[in-house]
């Protein structure tokens, strides 16, 4: 940490793909931010310090590290959790650079799945913001060992010390001593629009100033005119770290004004980053033009590799069994049962099916047959399976390219071609000892897409596309809603759908419409009413025969349709009995008003008439149906909405308009609760055609710092306002 002795790597190890052999010499890094803060470009520029790539940040092939997806460059945004392996100190160090943009949480999360550390990147333009303090929070619930890097020094309005306090403020929890920098920026000449670009960093325990001007790190000595600045800031990194240290005597020596060793200092700073104590912050800014080092990425590499827990440290998910009884904790050995999980799921032209599969323990080699389970996620499109499938070719992500491994070890990261049945989520384990990981949380999807195939072509491969969307996406929900007839897309956000469109047609080749989400709306007798049914035909030969008399009353909420029988003296004969109530039955899911389903009612059969000759079963039907139609003809019939329960999670200062909002879409708010630490859980129902949207919407009017949830509760009558425009719309086939 500025402190250490260390080989980088060359740049002729940009043709070579890291390796591991064990937990110890491997790093799992996730880089957390949001959209814009710098996330790739710091990846790219720790690479290139690495050696990973030459000095124009390209590999042998001429792409980029970043270079993943076509649609990334188009959108300038990336949508996508990628793998980029630098080896630095004899360490080989996975950075999982993952997306900013809320609409792509769930890359975010299998990225903290597969990593054993966090690296929170902030841009001293934007500020922290409520998204990234959120799982700032995650992760300090979990333990996981986190640091901060601040970019964009080089913006005109960029000022670190403010956004060292801003940083401690935001991410110091109760103990703001708890993020402290290691370093100060050092500025150098004005421009020309009078801009200090930052030129170097002065280390506060060592004293020294690593200086960048000229595109590599150099070591100086300080000015001593410059070590009176830093004393203050030094003084409360020294205590931040003794204040850490698992050495009680530590406090009262320095107290006591012994000078505490470099050494010691630097190995409990490191230890105290390493179990989550202690959040270094860190600088970075661009390497110039032609340059191999960018400020501040040595410094970062070092933290990384000395500061950062290796995956035996990291406590491993829990496994069961795949029929869920329990098993034997996980250890993050190469020589133990085989158990590791696909974290992402993506297709390439040539080479087919790709799985990115982080390995928990044993040791994962080509060629062996494992045991792929899948289980939890049914309900999104992801049946339960448990099926043994071929390992194809193993090899390290690189941008576009795929290195060659011989085997991944226990805590690596690997790629893996042909699992065919394999989805995002899936535990990999032996044939022989099969096992399932606990699942990851997963957002729930909230924004619907209804689709349908633009054209025949479309339609034959729209069930296979759609298939292979969600499996690489768990995020994603497929619906086939029976009630609206309808094939609904359940996305996080309007980019995330736009995503799925644009995925389905570039990548599966087929081209889908957008059509309007329905709800499944419903009917009832708002009155009790009588309709009477004939049904007689005679156009020679055998005719029909069949009048049947019935009462319809309205019932509570949720009954469904009864049907009674109260025919006296066998007006109706018993045979035809059931054909009443199998063609009442099929006219109320045909709807009466407005083509909905018909529900709460009892329908009761009064009387009838029959012909010894010409009734019949089909008679009957058709007559009954006709019963409750005429009954429906001279009543008032009441259009029933879904309503929702929902659950809103937001912080204190947000409660107001959040009510507000909920108000103003028809619902009723049934109270609050506090969640935690200036967090408010709003409790109300909400009529479903109202919150279709509400996933954008909540985002925009909590700038992304809010969540909800919805479930179903009832079926309500709709405001007879409202109910008249839907049943105008639907006379007009709206």
């Amino acid at each position: 940490m500025g402190d250490r002795t260390h080989t980088s790597a060359h740049p002729g190890a940009a043709g070579r793909a890291p390796t591991a052999d064990h937990p110890a010499s491997v790093r799992n890094v996730v880089l957390v931010g949001h959209s814009g803060s710098g996330k790739t470009t710091l990846v790219e520029a720790l690479a290139l310090a690495a050696g990973a790539v030459n000095r124009a940040g390209r590999v042998e092939d001429g792409t980029t590290v970043s270079d993943h997806d076509e649609m990334e460059h188009r959108r300038q945004r990336s949508v996508q959790l990628s793998v980029v392996p630098v080896e630095w100190d004899g360490i080989k160090v996975n950075l999982i650079d993952t997306p900013g943009y809320a609409d792509f949480v769930g890359e975010l999360r299998a990225g903290l799945r597969a990593a054993d550390a966090a690296l929170f990147v902030v841009s001293a333009s934007d500020g922290v913001d409520g998204a990234t303090r959120a799982v700032w929070e995650e992760c300090a619930a979990v333990g996981m060992p986190r640091a901060i890097v601040v970019t964009h020094l080089e913006a005109a309005r960029a000022d670190f010390e403010s956004m060292t306090d801003l940083c401690a403020a935001a991410f110091g929890d109760d103990d703001p001593d708890a993020v402290l920098p290691l370093y100060l920026p050092l500025y150098g000449d004005h421009g020309p629009d009078g801009h200090a670009p930052v030129a170097g960093l002065l280390g506060l325990l060592s004293q020294r100033i690593y200086d960048y001007s000229s595109g590599r790190r150099e070591e100086l000595a300080p000015d001593p005119a410059q070590l009176p600045r830093i004393e203050a800031a030094r003084n409360r990194l020294i205590e931040g770290i003794i204040a850490e240290s698992e050495d009680e005597s530590l406090m009262d020596r320095y107290l006591d004004g012994e000078d505490i060793e470099r050494k010691t200092l630097v190995d409990d700073l490191e230890r105290a980053v390493a179990r989550g104590a202690f959040h270094p912050l860190l600088a970075a800014a661009p390497a110039p033009e032609g340059s191999r080092q960018g400020l501040g990425t040595v410094e970062i590499l070092e933290l990384v590799t000395g500061g950062f827990p290796t995956p035996a440290e990291h406590e491993l998910p829990a496994v069961t069994t795949p029929q869920g009884a329990p098993a034997p904790p996980l250890a993050c050995d190469p020589a133990g049962p085989l158990v590791a999980e696909v974290v992402k799921t993506a297709s390439d032209p040539y080479v087919g099916r790709i799985s990115l599969v982080r390995v928990f323990s044993g040791t994962l080699r080509p060629d062996e047959t494992v045991h792929v389970s899948g289980h939890g996620l049914a309900d999104r499109g992801h049946p339960d399976h448990d099926v043994d499938e071929r390992v194809g070719a193993l090899s390290s992500p690189f941008g576009k390219q795929q290195r060659p491994l011989t085997h991944a070890v226990a805590g690596d990261l690997v790629c893996v071609a042909k699992l065919t049945r394999a989805e995002t989520g899936d535990t990999l384990s032996a044939r022989d000892n099969p096992l399932l990981m606990e699942a990851w949380q997963l957002p729930d999807p909230l924004l619907p897409l209804a689709v349908q195939a633009h054209s025949k072509a479309d339609e034959d491969r729209l069930s296979q596309g759609l298939a292979r969307l969600v499996a690489e996406d768990p995020t994603m929900r497929l619906e086939q809603n029976r009630a609206t007839r309808q094939l609904v897309l359940w996305c996080l956000g309007e980019a995330h759908r736009d995503v799925a469109l644009e995925r389905l047609r570039t990548r599966y080749g087929v081209r889908v419409d957008a059509v309007g989400h329905k709800v499944s709306l419903r009917e009832t007798f708002g009155e009790r009413t009588t309709g009477r049914g004939r049904h007689v035909k005679q156009s020679g030969g055998h005719g029909q025969y069949a009048i049947c008399e019935i009462e319809v009353e309205p019932l509570p909420p949720g009954t469904g349709v009864e049907f009674v029988d109260k025919v006296v003296g066998g007006a109706v004969p018993r045979q035809f009995i059931p054909s009443v109530e199998k063609g009442v039955r099929a006219q109320a899911a045909r709807g009466l008003a407005s083509g909905c389903p018909l529900v709460d009612v009892r329908i009761t059969l009064r009387d009838g008439r029959a012909h010894s000759v010409d009734s019949s079963d089909a008679a009957f039907q058709t007559a009954g149906a006709l019963a409750l139609r005429e009954a429906a003809a001279g009543a008032r019939i009441d259009l029933l909405e879904p309503v929702a329960a929902v659950t809103v999670l937001v912080p204190d200062g947000y409660v107001g308009p959040v009510m507000s909002d909920l108000s103003g879409r028809r619902g009723r708010v049934v109270g609050t609760e506090q969640a935690g630490r200036g967090r408010t859980l709003v409790r109300a129902e909400v009529p479903e055609i109202e919150i279709g949207r509400y996933a954008v919407d909540l985002r925009s009017l909590c700038h992304g710092t809010g969540s909800f949830h919805r479930t179903y509760a009832r079926h309500e009558p709709m405001p007879s306002q409202i109910a008249g425009k839907f049943r105008e719309q639907d006379q007009k086939g709206g």
